[in-house]
């Protein structure tokens, strides 16, 4: 129990930063929309730690786990060089040292670098196709710690993910102002909890 909640936590805080972005933009989620990215990231993570498991039938625990670990601690530090990356390119826009031009540029990538980008006609209101945009960039990370972690309960670690997810959208909507008021990007916090784990599952 302890280790698919620890994992659903650090899957979720990703998404209670994109929904904190979505609150001080004035952008709302609604309930629907707030269920399917819950649902994409549970249920994505359900399926690649089921299949991990069957993978697991074949391959040495040994070497599954050292494939896990490495699996895990590269996911961690791509999510900070994702942080620092987005950190630069906001001061570099801002200061005038660079012209940042992302409208012809795929989704995944606008979401990659702005959160908010997923909500594509400006209307204010995060639709349901738009919410699927938004939960397949988030559910990457999803797919790769399931398959690399072998001995997750995939119902427990889904349903957990998915109490999760909703509880996070639900506090970004309640603390975005305040969070994003700081003009920080706190995503580096996720990546580092990941290398944590990494090194303690």
């Amino acid at each position: 129990m302890q280790k698919e909640l620890f994992i659903a936590v650090i899957l979720c805080f990703d998404t209670y930063l994109a929904a904190a972005a979505y609150c001080n933009s004035g952008i709302r989620i609604p309930a629907f929309s707030a269920g399917i990215i819950a649902f994409s990231g549970a249920a994505v993570l359900g399926i690649s730690s089921a299949v991990s498991g069957i993978i697991g039938g074949f391959v040495p625990y040994a070497a599954l786990h050292f494939a896990g670990t490495a699996v895990l601690v590269t996911i961690g530090v791509l999510t900070v060089l994702k942080s620092i990356f987005r950190r630069t390119v906001k001061r570099l826009s801002e200061s005038g040292e660079m012209s940042l031009k992302i409208g012809k540029s795929p989704l995944v990538v606008k979401i990659y670098l702005d959160d908010t980008a997923a909500d594509k006609d400006d209307s204010k209101v995060l639709s349901a196709a738009e919410a699927c945009s938004l939960a397949l960039a988030g559910s990457l990370d999803s797919a790769a710690i399931g398959l690399s972690c072998g001995d997750l309960a995939p119902l427990k670690a889904s349903f957990l993910t998915f109490l999760c997810g909703a509880a996070a959208i639900f506090l970004g909507n309640i603390s975005g102002k305040r969070i994003s008021s700081l003009g920080l990007d706190l995503s580096w916090v996720g990546g580092l909890l990941l290398i944590i784990f990494a090194f303690i599952s």
